[in-house]
C-alpha cells in the first residue's frame, strides 16, 4: 500500500490530479459535495471519504482544490473540516487560486492547530496535469515546501518556491491575469480576422509562426474559431472570479490595471449570456456579437 494523500475538491483540476497521484502509487482518500465526482474518483481506484476531516486520516498531506477562500475556511475550520481531525504532522497544500491575504490568515490559523499550510497555486489547466506539464507556485516555509515538493512534482513539471505564505497565491494571480489580456488578444485579432472573411485556419497557423505567439493562441486559437466551448479546459466563470481578485489587489496596492478592467467587462457580458460554464476560449463570442458575425 502505497502512502496516503487527501483530496479535498474533485472537479476538473481535482480530478486530474487524483489520476496522477493514483498512478504514481498514491492511495488517493477524497471528497467533494458532488456525488458524481466521489463516484468518479472511486472509478479511478480513490476511496471516496463522507467529509474534509475524513479525507485527512491516516494522510500525511491533504490537497486542497477549491472555488473561493471562504469555501477553503469552511474545510479547514468548520464542522467535518481539518482541525476536527487534527491528524499528527498534517500538511494542507492548498491548489487554489485565492485571495494572498487568506492564504496567510489560513496558514498563521492552522499552525495553532499544529497544522502546516502552503499555497500551492497552479499555472495550466486540467489536461496539463495529466501530462506532468503544470507550474507550481509555492509561497510557505522552506520546511513545509521541502515536504509539498514530491507531491506536486507527481503532476508538475516546475515546482517554484515564491517566499512565505500568500506569494504563490500572488504569484498565480499575476500569471492569470497576463494569461487572461493575452487569451483577450487572441480573440480580438481572431474575430477581426473573421469580420474581414479570411481563411481562419491559415491565419491562426500563420500568428502561431509569427512574433505574436502565446500559449493562450495555442491552447484557445483552434477552440475559438471553431466555436468548441463545451468541453472546458477551464471554466470562463472561474476566469471572471480570478479577475476580480486580480483587480482588488491592484487597488490594495495603487496599481494601475487597465487592461484587466476591460477583461473584466468582457468576462460579465459574457457570463451575462449564459457562457459562465463554457471554456475561456467562448470570450470570443462577446466580440462576435459585436461585430454582427452570428454565433455558432
Amino acid at each position: 500500500m502505497g502512502e496516503i494523500i487527501g483530496l479535498v475538491g474533485v472537479g476538473l483540476m481535482g480530478a486530474a490530479m487524483s489520476e496522477s497521484l493514483i498512478d504514481s502509487g498514491y492511495e488517493v482518500q477524497g471528497f467533494d459535495i458532488d456525488a458524481q465526482r466521489l463516484n468518479e474518483l472511486e472509478e479511478r481506484g480513490g476511496r471516496a471519504a463522507a467529509s474534509p476531516g475524513a479525507a485527512a486520516e491516516g494522510a500525511g498531506a491533504v490537497i486542497l482544490s477549491l472555488m473561493t477562500s471562504d469555501i477553503i475556511r469552511e474545510v479547514c475550520f468548520g464542522p467535518g473540516g481539518l482541525v476536527e481531525v487534527k491528524p499528527e504532522g498534517l500538511l494542507v497544500i492548498d491548489t487554489s487560486t485565492s485571495r494572498p491575504e487568506d492564504s496567510i490568515a489560513n496558514a498563521e490559523k492552522l499552525r495553532e492547530h499544529g497544522i502546516a499550510f502552503v499555497d500551492a497555486s497552479l499555472s495550466g489547466s486540467s489536461p496539463m496535469i495529466r501530462s506532468r506539464n503544470i507550474v507550481a507556485m509555492v509561497g510557505g516555509e522552506g520546511v513545509d515546501f521541502d515536504r509539498a515538493r514530491p507531491i506536486l512534482e507527481r503532476f508538475a513539471r516546475s515546482v517554484y518556491h515564491l517566499g512565505a505564505n500568500g506569494a504563490g497565491a500572488r504569484t498565480k494571480l499575476i500569471v492569470n491575469l497576463i494569461l487572461g489580456i493575452n487569451r483577450m488578444a487572441v480573440a480580438e485579432g481572431l474575430c477581426l480576422g473573421m469580420k474581414a472573411g479570411m481563411d481562419m485556419e491559415t491565419l491562426l497557423t500563420v500568428l502561431k509562426d509569427s512574433f505574436a505567439y502565446s500559449k493562450a493562441m495555442e491552447n484557445r486559437g483552434e477552440r475559438m474559431i471553431k466555436a468548441h466551448y463545451e468541453d472546458p479546459m477551464s471554466r470562463l466563470f472561474q476566469h471572471h472570479k480570478d479577475v476580480g481578485l486580480m483587480l482588488e489587489q491592484g487597488q490594495n496596492m495603487g496599481s494601475p490595471m487597465p487592461l484587466t478592467a476591460a477583461l473584466k467587462q468582457i468576462l460579465v457580458s459574457a457570463e451575462a449570456n449564459g457562457q459562465g460554464q463554457w471554456d475561456t476560449a467562448s470570450i470570443i463570442e462577446v466580440l462576435r456579437r459585436g461585430a454582427g458575425i452570428p454565433s455558432r
